[in-house]
């Protein structure tokens, strides 16, 4: 077994894996920039090394400080965690170069399922339903909208390398996709230093359903049921849940078939998630696969039982998975709710600062993922998220009436958050009926 790990990442996700380590009896280091100093990551890992200034590309896309650290301090494996370098295909094989235990999939592998185009080209050969798309990656954009011609109207623009819902955008015409790519290609470039764009048809009215896997080193590969993510905005996920009221159970076996059988084909190892598109004739395409963990990972963890935290780290470790697919079952119903610091009335503006007071709620069913406390400083240079909150029922009724209950009690001081904005999708009509795309927040008029 993995006997210390290095956590490279910060935030909610840090101490989510730090707490899993130690429960598993597992060392653990912290990594830190000088603005997260006295995070909470920080104060709760056995070890803490800073890796640099506050600036992501100086501290946590350091890809050699972090090594250094990680030798330093005598750590057999590093946890990426989500965001930052979890799926920078470099820094795993830097990992397996210095033999130090990348707990995630192998660099190869990461490669070429990161990268948009290899990864469709790697789903049509398994026979896995894929949306119509560029066959090639552009950096040159008139070269990129003369292949948008081809493939149609709407286009959507991809980073090559990347996701989380960065460096995407809609073309809904000829005479806009150069601004889109351009812009796209931009924050491409700022988020994972790379500004190689993918084209693909814009499937409009979609679900986004992503299924959950799970593969060891051994071949053997289990799906954990999927997840509904089709409330976003932006490209960002804001309210997630399992199981998805669209899918039926013969559904769900079909998509989940078409997941086990991608992740195969790619001689994937460890935890991913590869995610589909859902009309609403029950037709599904294969968007993409994320080779990490997610955000959304405890919507699964609450309607499976199993911790996925930990389970990365056994099959890191070498060990067999312990379950068949005939083991999983889903049990009631789950949703997560990210907190974030922005203000949805001043276009969801970040808003950095101190917490002057906090306040959780807690009870039977009631699940909160944060890094923050009273006297915790929000810095300006990182991802606004500041906590998720995840509740668990027996049906998808009672779990949005817990939701709305725990939505209510959060009490955070200090800084805007989307807490009300979160509240009134919760209680929009159609979203209580089921009846949701991920056109729902621009369709809807949530204010």
């Amino acid at each position: 077994m993995i006997k210390k790990v290095l956590v490279a990442n910060r935030g909610e996700i840090a101490v989510r894996i730090i707490r899993a380590c130690r429960e598993m009896g597992i060392e653990t280091v912290a990594v830190y920039s000088d603005a997260d100093r006295n995070a909470l990551h920080v104060q709760l890992a056995d070890e803490a090394i800073c890796i640099g200034p506050a600036s992501s590309k100086e501290s946590y896309l350091n890809i050699e400080q972090i090594i250094s650290a990680t030798i330093t301090s005598q750590s057999d494996a590093i946890h990426p965690g989500f965001g930052f370098l979890s799926e920078n295909s470099r820094f795993a094989e830097l990992c397996e170069k210095c033999n130090i235990t990348f707990i995630g999939p192998k660099a190869e592998v990461m490669r070429k399922m990161g990268h948009k185009a290899q990864a469709r080209t790697t789903m049509i050969q398994a026979g896995v339903p894929v949306i119509k798309g560029s066959t090639k990656e552009f950096i040159d954009a008139l070269k990129a909208k003369e292949e948008a011609k081809k493939i149609g109207y709407p286009v959507m623009i991809k980073a090559a390398l990347g996701g989380g819902g960065k460096g995407m955008r809609v073309a809904d015409r000829e005479e806009t996709f150069l601004n889109h790519f351009k812009t796209a290609q931009k924050e491409a470039e700022m988020a994972f230093g790379d500004g190689t764009m993918y084209l693909e048809h814009f499937v409009e009215h979609p679900r986004h359903i992503e299924f959950q896997i799970l593969a060891d080193q051994f071949g053997n590969v289990v799906h954990l049921g999927e997840r509904d993510c089709s409330i976003q905005r932006n490209h960002q996920k804001l309210i997630e849940e399992s199981p998805c009221t669209a899918i039926s159970s013969e559904l769900r076996q079909k998509m989940g078939e078409a997941a086990v059988k991608a992740v195969k084909a790619a001689n994937y190892e460890n935890a991913g998630t590869v995610e589909f598109l859902l009309e609403e004739t029950g037709a599904f395409y294969f968007m993409e696969m994320n080779t990490r963990i997610q955000v959304e990972h405890p919507v699964t963890e609450w309607v499976t039982g199993i911790d996925l935290i930990k389970e990365q780290i056994k099959i890191a470790s070498g060990l067999p998975l312990s379950f068949c697919q005939e083991d999983i079952t889903i049990d009631g119903h789950a949703i997560e709710c990210r907190i974030n610091a922005e203000n949805p009335k001043k276009n969801f503006a970040p808003c950095p600062g101190e917490i002057k007071e906090v306040h959780f709620p807690g009870g039977e069913g009631v699940r909160i993922d944060t890094a923050i406390f009273q006297g915790a400083i929000v810095p300006p240079y990182y991802d606004s998220m500041l906590a998720k909150l995840i509740v668990h029922a027996k049906t998808r009724e009672e779990a949005i009436a817990k939701m709305c209950s725990a939505l209510g009690e959060v009490v955070i001081e200090g800084v805007d958050t989307n807490i009300e904005y979160q509240y009134d999708i919760l209680n929009h009509p159609q979203y209580q009926f089921g009846d949701i795309n991920i056109e729902f927040t621009e369709k809807m008029e949530i204010q």
